[in-house]
């Protein structure tokens, strides 16, 4: 028995609607690429503002079942005291990061001579090894090193030249930035002081059906993005114990600090523990202490591994996502938007997701099912059997 055709007026409005949807999803993708990273940094702050607001909304509200206070200043007291915390441990990383420079320029010619004694060393263990090359292995090898050299010599220029052009527009940047975030406090501070007037408000002008299904969103996003943030914090701490027993095994001084240090930095994904691990190691490697980098960086790599082999389980378990989920989605999203991708590649998936699961995709996925059948139909048609549909 033949698969069902559908008739030429039911085809053609299936099809209609199958190429309308193209078409949008295809403006949506455009509108993305081109116009979304603009219109996000035009509205950045206000869109953080607006999550900040939406996340100390219950403790606001529990604040005011408790004091009895106005929602204008306890809003104000909690910002100040976030703010606060995050500028101490802002003022306090740069404060530690300065007095190590400080001690390293203070140190700098004894560096500078472990670096001449380590080099020299180098060079003699080299001339060691050459002498027992074969000439033509050494002339091959010596050529190859001069090219090499040659071409590094003439790419530096362009190299330091974009780099202090990249650095230029950064700082150019930098009161640009400023001004942003002036902007976000304010901005979040207005929001959360008035989130529950404007929520009211943007109610009264909304369908009820589309204000249950935009609650409905709003929920899955913010209970994502919490899970998200939860499994860093869970990623953190277990890089702070690995730190800790690493620093401890290699009797290094301050352990407690530098894990808790490292493991703050950990948390922020665009920075890390690596970026003071490896040029740590590195800076051992120059002074002779090779010890204490390959001490380090097995420390480092233990940490990568982890944060590796856990992010996906500890990000599915904390937003409902499988493992293997949320690797595509930290994967593409690192892809297609960096570190801002890797972050909400999961919460998106996870709204999609969602999404579907309310029925949001059920005509889509209707349609589709019918567009395989009916392909299907056609194809398998013989062409002595003409079709018997009007």
């Amino acid at each position: 028995m033949g698969l069902p055709q559908l008739s030429w007026r039911q085809r053609g409005a299936l099809w209609l609607r199958l190429s309308i949807r193209f078409v949008v999803a295809l403006a949506v993708f455009l509108f993305l690429i081109f116009l979304g990273r603009p219109l996000l940094s035009l509205v950045a702050p206000f869109l953080l503002a607006l999550i900040t607001a939406a996340l100390l909304n219950p403790l606001v509200k529990r604040l005011q079942r408790t004091f009895g206070w106005g929602r204008g200043p306890l809003s104000l007291l909690v910002l100040l005291l976030l703010f606060g915390l995050a500028g101490g441990a802002v003022v306090l990383l740069v404060y530690a990061a300065v007095g190590q420079l400080i001690s390293l320029a203070q140190n700098w010619s004894g560096l500078l001579d472990s670096l001449q004694a380590t080099l020299e060393q180098i060079e003699a263990l080299s001339s060691n090894l050459w002498s027992l090359v074969p000439p033509q292995v050494a002339d091959f090898i010596n050529a190859t090193f001069t090219s090499f050299f040659e071409w590094f010599k003439e790419s530096a220029s362009d190299w330091l030249t974009t780099f202090g052009s990249a650095v230029g527009e950064k700082a150019m940047a930098l009161p640009s930035f400023v001004i942003a975030l002036v902007i976000y406090i304010m901005a979040a501070y207005l929001l959360t002081a008035d989130y529950p007037y404007l929520r009211s408000r943007a109610a009264q002008h909304l369908d009820e059906g589309l204000l249950h299904f935009l609650g409905q969103v709003r929920s899955v996003a913010l209970g994502a993005f919490g899970g998200y943030l939860k499994a860093e914090f869970f990623l953190s701490v277990g890089v702070f114990f690995i730190l800790l027993a690493g620093f401890t095994i290699i009797r290094q001084p301050y352990g407690l600090l530098l894990a808790l240090a490292l493991a703050v930095l950990d948390f922020i994904p665009i920075v890390g523990a690596g970026t003071v691990m490896v040029p740590w190691a590195f800076i051992a490697l120059f002074v002779g202490d090779f010890a204490a980098a390959a001490e380090l960086m097995a420390i480092w790599g233990i940490i990568a591994l982890f944060r590796r082999v856990m992010e996906p389980k500890f990000v599915g378990d904390q937003t409902g996502l499988s493992p293997i989920l949320s690797l595509v989605s930290i994967y593409v999203g690192m892809k297609l938007g960096g570190v801002l991708g890797m972050i909400l590649g999961p919460i998106l998936l996870l709204v999609l997701l969602n999404l579907a699961g309310m029925g949001m995709f059920r005509g889509l996925r209707m349609d589709l099912i019918a567009a395989v059948q009916d392909i299907s139909a056609i194809l398998s048609q013989r062409p002595d059997s003409p079709d018997k549909n009007p």
